[in-house]
């Protein structure tokens, strides 16, 4: 009997130890070791973790520096570990200069496309793995989209919105041309009255956008003498939003106007672009709807200080309105922030030269946000923003595998944002 137990046991022993031998050790695609990791920014950063990674999703953090089951290890130990960075506002297909207005009337789309093929690559390694682009022509900006989603291009996701719903005529219809090239060039997205526009926003959609702008004021760079005023009125505003929620597809207002900010906010808009006019009814109104307001300040600095040239290529439409939006973008973004207002990061980058826009965080400063705010704006927040919150925004299991690096601390230096050292977007290392 004891013989028989003493073998039982020893037979028992052997299968623990053959199982032991046999258990899958997990594998990972990468290990991240990170010598300071924001893994959420408004919340405290850890010292000496790794981020597992594996089909491009993050699957762990580990505390210490670990090495067991990955395929690569990668050192970040000297360095601060974050998020990759979101910019929900750029137009990747082009960048303002003096060739733009011959550019629209010599370039086909594939111009356009291979153009956005360069900036998506300046852009992503700088650390921006997600933007969104409010404005471009969609036979260049859906596929260069969807060749970026498939691996084929490098380059950030691209939440795309096509072309901007608009009044004829408006900021973002076609202006200054002989009326002939303004018919040949004229799209779809043009609309008057509350029924058009509610087709031209259905057809947008068709097309393939992710989500709607619509231009509820004039605009800077538009080449008419509009003024920055509302465009659209109150029931073609209305129309807009109400098509493309009812097509699971969120609103951004291109607005400048008080006016136009105010119309928009209560046509229930999910966004205010640039706002620069916003007053203290506007901040009531972001408050009671939850919209989100993306200032752009960028782009503000951007065209005041090319107007301000005397040898600028504005044309002199555009050059006044320019200096009469500069430095105001910062002092509304301001007032923002005291609201209580949901601010979000955006630059409007296209405007300015692509792979410079994390020169916003440093506008953002100047407006009074602080380090820890403006980085929450540009993961967390823009993340929510564009309906992107369950794939990126954080470094956290289960989300996307978007992850950059900087020598120093972000949260006492922004400025250390504008060279990003490493990154990784959607699993893959882009930079270096």
């Amino acid at each position: 009997m004891i013989r028989t137990f003493a073998c039982f046991a020893l037979a028992s022993v052997g299968v623990l130890a053959a199982n032991a031998q046999t258990a899958p050790v997990p594998t990972f695609d990468a290990c991240i070791q990170a010598g300071n990791l924001i893994a959420e920014p408004g919340k405290p950063a850890a010292r000496e973790q790794t981020i597992q990674v594996k089909d491009g999703r993050i699957v762990g953090i580990a505390a210490g520096y670990q090495s067991a089951g990955c395929t690569t290890v990668i050192d970040q130990k000297a360095r601060t570990v974050l998020p990759g960075l979101i910019d929900s506002h750029v137009h990747i297909t082009s960048e303002s200069g003096p060739a733009g207005r011959l550019n629209a009337v010599s370039k086909r789309a594939a111009d356009f496309a291979f153009d956005g093929a360069v900036f998506a690559g300046r852009t992503v390694r700088a650390g921006f793995t997600t933007v969104a682009d409010l404005g471009a022509d969609p036979d260049a900006i859906f596929p260069l989209r969807d060749a970026i989603r498939d691996g084929k291009i490098v380059g950030p996701r691209i939440i795309a919105a096509g072309r901007a719903m608009t009044p004829s005529g408006g900021h973002g219809d076609v202006n200054g041309y002989r009326p002939e090239v303004i018919a040949a060039l004229k799209g779809p997205n043009a609309c008057n009255g509350a029924d058009d526009c509610r087709r031209a926003t259905r057809e947008m959609i068709q097309q393939g956008a992710d989500i709607v702008k619509v231009t509820a004021t004039g605009g800077v760079l538009s080449n008419t003498a509009a003024g920055l005023a509302q465009q659209l009125s109150d029931e073609e505003l209305k129309a807009i939003v109400d098509a493309a929620h009812s097509m699971g597809r969120k609103v951004v207002a291109h607005a400048h106007g008080v006016g136009g900010v105010n119309a928009a906010l209560r046509a229930g808009v999910d966004g205010i672009e640039h706002g620069t006019f916003a007053d203290a009814e506007s901040m009531k109104l972001f408050k009671a709807s939850g919209a989100s307001y993306v200032p752009t300040l960028l782009a503000g600095v951007t065209v005041k200080e090319t107007a301000q040239d005397p040898t600028s290529w504005m044309p002199k439409p555009v050059r006044e309105k320019a200096i009469e939006v500069g430095d105001r973008a910062i002092k509304t973004a301001g007032e923002a922030r005291k609201a209580g207002v949901n601010v979000v990061f955006g630059t409007d980058t296209g405007v300015s030269k692509h792979g410079d826009n994390a020169r916003e965080f440093e506008l953002l400063a100047r407006a009074g946000f602080t380090p820890a705010e403006s980085l929450r704006m540009a993961t967390i927040g823009a993340a929510k923003h564009l309906g992107l919150e369950n794939e990126t925004g954080a470094i956290a299991p289960g989300l996307a595998a978007d992850i950059i690096a900087v020598d120093g601390d972000p949260l006492t230096n922004v400025a250390t944002l504008r060279n990003v050292n490493f990154v990784m977007a959607r699993g893959t290392v882009v930079k270096p």
